[in-house]
């Protein structure tokens, strides 16, 4: 089996209209990469989309772009089951040496990884993109009291969490090393909005060396986090401190 360099895993739920831009964008930078093969004849990246019960035509059109994007696959859930869910199942089926999982709707673009190697370098396990430390750029037409649920959150995620020093534990941005991915994802509970802090929980309780990086963030008010989000993410935070209290995840 071969073994790509990098995994670039993006899951989707009724992306027909985004996702073409996004992948042609991811394209066009990895072809421009100098990625070391990892064997003879092996390839340097790979691209999963991994559709969570899309009813459009997601699936249709990424099966479409397979003919003018190489390296591209598409993981078929028929069923909606969460985005955490799909992230777990694409980020643990993907072969990358380093995987990656973004947006589909390219809110923080892929050229980003340009600042995250640096430190892949210095020996960090997982780098996670920010828009609550210095450097960040957010362009953000959501309405307000969106804005002040999300600042408001973070701060409760922080405490419960015992993630006091990552500031932005929830951008759809993040580097693990297969390591990481092999060690943490498979502890994964909770599968949908909360499951970033439940995988940067489990990765601090386990020891890997997470470092966070600014990014450009735009959002165009088309984001498909409700109220009704927040209130889950909220009970899934209360879950994952259950779950540490009560050493479910075995550590």
């Amino acid at each position: 089996m071969t073994k790509p360099y990098l995994s670039v895993v993006i899951p989707a739920y009724n992306e027909e209209k985004r996702i073409p831009a996004t992948l042609l964008d991811i394209d066009k930078y990895l072809l421009k990469q100098d990625y070391p093969l990892m064997g003879s004849g092996q390839v340097p990246y790979e691209i999963i989309v991994v559709s969570d019960g899309s009813t459009d035509k997601t699936v249709e059109i990424v099966k479409e772009l397979q003919r003018k994007i190489k390296n591209l696959r598409v993981i078929d859930n028929k069923k909606n089951h969460g985005k955490g869910y799909v992230v777990k199942q694409a980020m643990l089926e993907a072969r990358g040496k380093y995987r990656l999982f973004m947006d589909a709707d390219n809110s923080t673009t892929i050229d980003h990884l340009d600042k995250f190697w640096p430190f892949i370098k210095q020996n960090y396990d997982i780098i996670i993109g920010s828009i609550e430390i210095k450097g960040a750029q957010v362009h953000e037409e959501a309405v307000w009291y969106r804005r002040l649920l999300g600042r408001f959150s973070k701060y409760i995620i922080r405490i419960i969490a015992g993630l006091w020093e990552v500031h932005d534990s929830q951008r759809g941005f993040k580097l693990f090393t297969d390591k990481a991915v092999e060690k943490i994802f498979p502890k994964q509970t909770i599968m949908r909005w909360g499951f970033d802090i439940e995988i940067l929980t489990l990765a601090k309780r386990m020891g890997f060396k997470i470092k966070e990086v600014p990014v450009n963030w735009k959002n165009l008010g088309e984001s498909k986090v409700t109220l009704k989000s927040y209130i889950k993410t909220f009970q899934e935070l209360l879950k994952i401190k259950q779950n540490l209290i009560t050493n479910k995840y075995k550590l």
